[in-house]
């Protein structure tokens, strides 16, 4: 499997698969850093795009160092990048929301990746009724 990049910022440091783990760290590609007061919302250059193999996708969430040192949050949790994300123009950004005043440094790993497979294609089938046994609750078993 082959994985094609292109980077808009010659500056940073290249992608690279870790030894241990399957995330791959992404960067803050913005060439003066992002300075943010508390209650803004952002859009950073991570100065890559890629053209993936088919029928996968690139899930993409912040590093779980990043609210810690720098006070931000994924604006939608999790970003997914499919594979018509691939154009000549197209470089991986991500939306974060800052919750106290911060400064982001130009190369600063700030969110990761991984390749999924994308989900099969399938059929919907309305029913009346669902398994006999309910694990109910909500979020575990039995915790209502």
């Amino acid at each position: 499997m082959t994985v094609k990049i292109k980077y808009f910022n010659k500056n940073i440091d290249k992608v690279a698969k870790l030894a241990v783990g399957d995330w791959i760290d992404l960067r803050c590609a913005e060439p003066d850093g992002v300075k943010l007061k508390a209650g803004d919302s952002f859009i950073i250059h991570l100065g890559v795009g890629m053209i993936l193999p088919d029928n996968y996708e690139a899930h993409l969430a912040p590093r779980s160092s990043t609210f810690k040192k720098y006070g931000i949050l994924l604006t939608n949790s999790l970003g997914i990048i499919d594979n018509s994300y691939s154009g000549e123009e197209d470089e991986w950004m991500a939306n974060f929301y800052a919750t106290r005043d911060t400064v982001i440094p130009f190369n600063e790993r700030i969110c990761q990746f991984r390749i999924i497979e994308r989900q099969p294609s399938f059929e919907i089938l309305e029913v009346d009724h669902l398994n006999k046994t309910s694990r109910g609750g909500f979020g575990s078993t039995d915790n209502r």
